[in-house]
This record gives C-alpha cells, structure tokens and sequence, in this order.
C-alpha cells in the first residue's frame, strides 16, 4: 500500500474514533427543566436543517455539533488545552451545551474544531456562515483572522478560500466576548443576575455555523421587494467578482408551473411583471410562489440559489369612519397575537430542535391568531420562513439595551429631554438595526418594525423611527412599543396590564395595544423555579385562566369600535419564572382550554370588518 495513503487512512480512522468518543461524552447538564424535545438533540446531526431557506444553494455541510471549548481571562492568547466538549449552536450557558457555565465580562469563550472538506469542493471557493454569536466574536481559519463582529443577532459571512489548505483537515478557531448588562450593546432581556422579566444571560454562539461551496463568482445575497399595486417583483443581489457579460435570471414558479422569466443586464436588479390574477399572501391564504434566481455567464449557469416570494403589502391606511387601520393588501385587519420571547429552558435563546421552534408557531396558529410580536429578540432564518409557510404576520422588535432611558409616563406623552448615548452605543445600535433590518426585508411576514420597546435604551427616538423608515419604506415603524410616546412613527402603541384598555389618543396614527393580559399560573411540575413565581394577575386552575382570557378578549371589542387595531396578549410561554404563559416554559402543558380561546381569538379578529 502507498505511505501515505496508509497514513490518510490511519488518520480517518483515528479521527472517526475520536469523533465517536466525544459524541458518547456530550449530556446535557443535568437539573434542568427540560422539553420533550431535549432527547431528540441528536449531537452528530443538531439542528441539521438547511439554515437559509430564502436562498439556498444544493450544496452545503453544518459545522454544529461537538467543539472543544475553553474559558480564559480576557486578553489571554488562544488556549494550548481546552476544557472539554461544547454542543454547538447552544449558548454556553444553557442545559444542551453540555457546559452550563456562566461567563463574565472579564472572560472569553474560546472554541475550536476541526473539519474537512468534501473532494468535489477542493477548488472552489468556500463561504463561512456564521448564523448568530453573542456578542464580539473574532473567527480564525487556520490560524488566519477572516472576520470580526459585534452584535449578538446579525448573521456573519466571509469567503474563506485562501485561508483553506488544499486537503486534509482545516481548522477553526471563534473567541467570544460577551458583557451582558454592563456593556451598553443591543441584549434584550438578557442580565447577569436573572430575576422577574430578566432572564439568563446568553454567550457564544447560538445559531448554525455552516459551510457552503461557490463559484468564483457568486451570487452574495437577494432583496426581494414586492408590489402588489404595480404587479411587480423586484430582484436585487450583490454579486462577488461582478462580470461585465453576467446576467442575473429570475423565474417565478407557482407549484411547478412557470408564472414569469426574465433577466437583467450587467448584473443589475431584475424588475418582473406578475401575470393578471396573482395570488395575495394572507394569514387565511399564506401563498408563497416558488422562485429560482441564476447568475448567468455567456449563457451558462455559475451560480443558482432557491428561494420563494410573496405579493402582499402593509399599509396605514383610514377605514370608513376616519379612523387609521393596519391594512393588508388595502383591506384593514385586525392583528392579535402573542408577545413571543422565544426562550427554552434546556437551549435558553436557542430551540432544542428546529421542530420545538415550529411547534410554538403552529400552536400560535392553532389557537386563532394572526401575528406574534417577537420580543427583543431575533430569531433564526428558518423560524421567518416559518412564520411565511403559516401567514402569522410579525412584529419585529429591535433588541433593547443601552443607557437607561428617562421614566416612562404611561398615561401622556413625554415631553422631557431624552438621555443621548455615548457615540460608541449610538453607533453600535444603528450597526445592528442596519443589519436586522437588510438581513430580513426579505421576509413576507415582517409588517412591523419596533426600534424600541418602553423606555428600554430608548433615545432620539423621532429620529430613529424617520431612519427606520428610510431603511425599510415598505412597511409600518412602531417607534416605541409602550414607550416614551413622540409624534412620529406610524403607531401609538399602548401597554396596560392588566386588562386591555386604551388610555392614549392620536387621530392620525394607529391606536394599538402592544401588550396586555399577564394572566399567571404556577402549574406545578412545570417551573423554572419552584418557589418564586409571579404574573401580573394569578390563578389557580386552567378554568380561572380561561376565563379570565375571555373576559379581557372580550373587551377588546369594545376597543376595537373605539379605534383600536392591533393587541398582544403577554405571553406564548412562561419564561424563567415569570408564569404569564398560555403554554408552560417546557411546553408540556397549555393552561387554557384552547378550543375556547380559538373561538374567542377568531371572533376578536373578525369583529373588524
């Protein structure tokens, strides 16, 4: 036999087995409370789905599962040794990492692993995705920086073909730091002392590190952009190594028949004409047509990606009274939903598997509604595109996080002089609303976005919602979800706990309810913490729950006649230990009779007409 043939194969083998003995190593920390999806997380295959549905290529590898891991003080060198095993994309800190260790902002997270490319991939170019890692991450390809970051929610990609070798195994290397509540970067509810609506911290990465292979040149992204009052799809890609003969080609497909083809010149956007008699997505008819986009050269395809689009649009709009509606495809409708935090107690940001993070959104669609407010926090891709394939229309908040914001004044609007924060938080703050905003404009879902939640980091905020509106002129800006309320933004959002009222008025804006409800119970066997739980209203049973749900369900249409034209009940699941869920936090339990509040929800949204 040849050496080194012998000696690839000697390695292979040795590789295999060491892959085998730490996949026999890896158990989530024990104690926890857990979901009945814990035991499906399978180490060598976790979260194995393809990660980016609104563009994906055929070809593609995760690099989730076993890294070694290490804690040093901060600005120590890389480590010599680790300190073992941690299941990726898991925050540290949660049950399903296997580690479970808090980390501090005089630490940083070191991890490491090693990977191999397939041979067809050997001489073509090599993109480095990086779904979310929380909060400053400096990535390293054999021993070669190819990216920094800050920002916990935004995704990460660099082309890394010259930093490969041309076979055998590559490595990578991520250093993490990550202050929590004493830096001033975007966190949501994320605190070192986790207590009442302030939950544990999350570090690291903690959603899908993948690989794909490219041409060299390549298609670098897609915004779609839709209008149903023109008939049209507009198709815009960056593209690597532009080509003065390229093309971009689009097609639109509904099911297997072709709807609409057509290409650009030198690369630029392609504008297509829909066909008469489109279809509209809605929560009742969530259609998505098909669509297949090309880079052509001389003809010849380099690159493809699927992907899918929806004609719809948001609008504030007034209704025959007078009054401003949220309005979809010009028609006003009435949007209610939960407050969705999206936090799991065995992966806290991170679903066990992606079959728990579908879970909550069909039992959303189950129990009548039509939207969810996805609060301070940002999710994976696949959960959007979830939220497409169902028609629940969201909400997007901005992670909070800042200096502390002036008292909010719940029953005026503010008037007084807001903080202004240091240049270095301001710019981070626009850095990563920037980049939830392009990295997600994409999705039909996405009607709303909220800058801000109460006074949470709150600042400057006429100008912020003027800039969000520039980022994004296609959908609706709330700029202060229950907050410091200014003249500004397309909604004047409410929140009273804990019965829905409203207690604010301006005539040229939407009145909305941007939260209320909180209905809690302890349901034992169930708890984050067994002795401190709270709501902001407690029962005993799932009777006294239900029905105090439809007694404030049925207020609402009172306000409803008064103007109002959006609600969001407090909350899809318990979190930690606060217990204002209609599930409980390990989704073994739904604490109302859910034909009952189906009812209740349908008859709510359908009393705008």
């Amino acid at each position: 036999m040849n050496s080194n043939l012998y000696m690839r194969n000697i390695v292979g083998v040795l590789v295999c087995s060491i892959c085998t003995f730490a996949y026999a190593q890896w158990q989530p920390v024990a104690g926890w409370l857990t979901t009945d999806w814990s035991a499906q997380v399978d180490p060598s295959n976790v979260h194995g789905e393809h990660p980016y549905p609104l563009m994906e290529r055929k070809e593609w590898m995760s690099l989730n599962g076993l890294w070694n891991y290490a804690i040093l003080d901060k600005g120590m060198a890389e480590p010599m040794q680790f300190d073992g095993k941690i299941l990726v994309p898991y925050p540290i800190e949660s049950s399903l990492s296997g580690v479970g260790k808090r980390l501090t902002a005089k630490q940083e997270l070191w991890y490491e692993r090693e990977f191999e490319l397939p041979r067809r991939w050997q001489r073509r170019d090599i993109l480095l995705h990086l779904g979310a890692v929380d909060y400053k991450a400096d990535v390293w390809i054999n021993d070669s920086l190819v990216i920094s970051h800050e920002g916990g929610y935004g995704e990460m990609t660099v082309n890394v073909s010259r930093h490969l070798y041309r076979k055998g195994l590559q490595r990578i290397v991520v250093r993490v730091w990550d202050p929590t509540d004493s830096g001033s970067q975007p966190r949501g509810k994320q605190v070192a002392n986790p207590n009442g609506i302030w939950y544990t911290p999350v570090s690291g990465i903690w959603q899908t590190v993948w690989i794909e292979p490219v041409d060299l040149n390549y298609l670098e992204d897609l915004r779609v952009t839709t209008d149903i009052d023109e008939g049209t799809i507009m198709v815009e890609s960056n593209q690597h190594f532009k080509l003065s003969n390229a093309a971009l080609w689009v097609t639109i497909y509904d099911g297997k028949r072709k709807v609409v083809s057509k290409k650009s010149k030198n690369g630029q956007y392609v504008i297509l004409k829909m066909p008469e008699g489109f279809k509209l997505w809605s929560p009742d008819n969530p259609f998505l047509y098909r669509m297949k986009v090309e880079l052509r050269e001389s003809g010849i395809v380099i690159d493809e990606v699927k992907s899918y689009v929806a004609m719809r649009k948001f609008t504030s709009e007034q209704d025959s009274n007078g009054i401003p509606r949220i309005c979809l495809n010009h028609k006003p409708i009435f949007l209610f939903g939960p407050l969705d935090q999206g936090w799991w107690p065995d992966g806290l940001y991170t679903a066990p598997t992606d079959a728990a993070m579908l879970y909550d959104l069909q039992k959303t669609k189950q129990w009548g509604f039509n939207m969810v407010r996805k609060h301070v926090k940002v999710e994976p891709a696949r959960w959007y595109t979830y939220c497409d394939q169902l028609g629940l229309i969201v909400w997007q908040d901005m992670p909070s996080g800042g200096e502390t914001s002036p008292k909010w004044q719940p029953d005026q609007f503010f008037d007084g002089d807001e903080v202004s924060r240091s240049e270095e938080s301001d710019l981070q703050y626009r850095h990563e609303l920037h980049e939830l905003i392009r990295q997600h404009e994409s999705y039909p879902c996405i009607a709303v976005w909220v800058p801000f939640n109460e006074a949470w980091g709150q600042y400057n905020t006429e100008e912020i919602a003027m800039w969000t509106r520039h980022l994004d002129s296609s959908r609706l800006v709330d700029a202060a979800s229950g907050g410091n309320h200014y003249y500004c933004g397309d909604m004047l959002d409410i929140h009273h706990y804990p019965d829905p009222a409203i207690t604010l008025s301006d005539p040229n804006r939407i009145t909305v309810l941007g939260e209320y409800g909180g209905i809690g119970m302890a349901a034992e066997g169930h708890l984050w913490a067994p002795d401190r739980n709270w709501g902001y209203v407690q029962y005993k049973s799932p009777k006294e729950v239900t029905d105090q749900y439809v007694v404030y369900a049925t207020k609402l249409k009172e306000l409803i006649r008064q103007g109002l034209s959006a609600a969001v009940y407090t909350q899809t699941t318990d979190v930690e230990t606060e217990v204002n869920g209609i599930m409980t936090y390990d989704r073994r339990m739904v604490k109302m009779d859910e034909a009952t509040i189906r009812a209740i929800n349908t008859e709510v949204i359908g009393s705008l007409k």
